[in-house]
C-alpha cells in the first residue's frame, strides 16, 4: 500500500523538517522507495540533503505549474531516496493557487497521476496556508512531530482542528499516523509530564520511539546529509532508524488487520 505522509505541525521549531528528512532517509535504508517533497518555501529540507538553491534547479514550483513531470524533476540523493526540492519561488504558487479551481487539490492530482513510491514524505510549511492544505488533502496519513512543552500542546490542538476540517472538505480517510516526540530530554520534569498527557489522550497513536536532543542531528544539515549518513552511530541516527522500523511494523500490522 502506497502511503503519502504529511509531516505537519502549525507550531514552528518542533523538528518538523528534521523529522521529515531523517525519517525519509531511514525508510530508504529499509529498502523502501521513498520520495521526499519539500513543500516549504524556505527550502530547508532541500538544503538538509545537499541540494543547492540555484536558478537552474527545477523545483516543486515547476511541478505545480505543469512545466515538468515528476520523473524529470526528482533528484536522487544518498541513501537512495528521491527529492523534489523547493525554494522561495514556491511562495508564488501560494498566490497562483488562491484563484485556481484545483487550489487545494493540485498536489493530490499530481501524485495520483505520477506516484510510484512506497512512501511519499511531505515536509509541510510551519503555518496553515494553501500549501499545507494541499499536503493534507493529498495525504493518506499525518505524522505530527512535537516537543513535550506546554505551548506545543496548544499547537497540537490547532492542528487537530485543521485535520478535522480537511476530513470534512474532501479527504475523509485522512489518518493521524502518530505523534513523534522530538528533542526529548527525559531529565526534564515538564517533558515527562507532557509525555504522560499525550499517552493519556492519544494512547497508541504516540510513537514509543523518541528523538533525543542530539548534537549530531543539529550538525547534519550543515553538511548536506541526513544524520544516518553524517554519523550513523549517533543517538539521533539510531533513533530515526528505530522510528522507521516502528512505523513499518505499524503499517504492516494495519494492512494485515484490514486484509
Amino acid at each position: 500500500m502506497k502511503r503519502v505522509i504529511a509531516v505537519a505541525n502549525q507550531k514552528g521549531g518542533v523538528g518538523k523538517t528534521t523529522t521529515a528528512v531523517n525519517l525519509a532517509a531511514a525508510l530508504a535504508c529499509f529498502d523502501r522507495s521513498v520520495l521526499l517533497i519539500d513543500l516549504d518555501p524556505q527550502g530547508n529540507a532541500s538544503t538538509h540533503v545537499g541540494i543547492a538553491n540555484t536558478n537552474s534547479t527545477a523545483t516543486s514550483w515547476d511541478w505545480f505549474e505543469g512545466a515538468i513531470t515528476l520523473p524529470d524533476l526528482v533528484k536522487r540523493v544518498p541513501p537512495g531516496m528521491d527529492v523534489i526540492p523547493s525554494n522561495s519561488d514556491l511562495t508564488a504558487v501560494e498566490v497562483r493557487l488562491l484563484n485556481a479551481d484545483d487550489r487545494v487539490l493540485r498536489l493530490r492530482n499530481l501524485l495520483n497521476a505520477q506516484n510510484t513510491y512506497d512512501y511519499v514524505i511531505v515536509d509541510c510549511p510551519p503555518t496553515l496556508n494553501v500549501l499545507t492544505v494541499n499536503a493534507l488533502m493529498a495525504a493518506s496519513d499525518v505524522l505530527i512531530p512535537m516537543q513535550c512543552e506546554y505551548f506545543a500542546l496548544e499547537g497540537l490542538t490547532a492542528l487537530l482542528r485543521t485535520i478535522g476540517a480537511v476530513r470534512e472538505k474532501g479527504n475523509p480517510d485522512l489518518n493521524i499516523d502518530g505523534i513523534i516526540r522530538t528533542m526529548y530530554d527525559p531529565r526534564n520534569k515538564l517533558t515527562r509530564a507532557v509525555s504522560r498527557q499525550l499517552f493519556d489522550h492519544f494512547q497508541s497513536r504516540v510513537y514509543r520511539t523518541v528523538i533525543p536532543r542530539n548534537i549530531r542531528v543539529a550538525e547534519a544539515p550543515s553538511y548536506g546529509q541526513p544524520v544516518n549518513l553524517y554519523d550513523r552511530r549517533s543517538r539521533g541516527a539510531v533513533a530515526h532508524l528505530a522510528l522507521a522500523q516502528e512505523m513499518l511494523r505499524r503499517h504492516e500490522q494495519a494492512e494485515e488487520k484490514h486484509g
